[in-house]
């Protein structure tokens, strides 16, 4: 039986998603775009993109890759999808931002 944790659900999307990337080909770079892309497809909220677009910064995926995913889907997916995912990302940052104002100012 395995130990109950505090955040059971976040432990779920830490271990589906580490056992994800465990079981991919793709390099990580290219892992991350694809994610993206899906993110678009499913029509996913703010806070997924948010922690993805976390991850792929890590990775140093810039803007532009990702507007070049969203250009690249666009044809499959449609526009609403495309105007969907733009919005969800703009909300996403705007609350990055926000947390990372408050943490500053706890520091100071």
């Amino acid at each position: 039986m395995s130990e109950v944790t505090q955040t059971p659900v976040l432990d779920l999307l830490a271990s589906m998603t580490a056992d994800s990337i465990e079981a991919s080909s793709l390099d990580a770079e290219t892992l991350m775009l694809v994610r993206i892309a899906a993110l678009v497809a499913v029509d996913a909220p703010p806070i997924s993109y948010a922690l993805n677009l976390e991850a792929a910064s890590a990775l140093d995926i810039d803007p532009d890759q990702v507007r070049g995913v969203l250009a690249a889907i666009a044809p499959i997916v449609g526009t609403a999808r495309i105007a969907s995912a733009t919005g969800n990302i703009v909300e996403a940052l705007a609350v990055a931002i926000e947390v990372a104002e408050v943490e500053e100012g706890r520091k100071n």
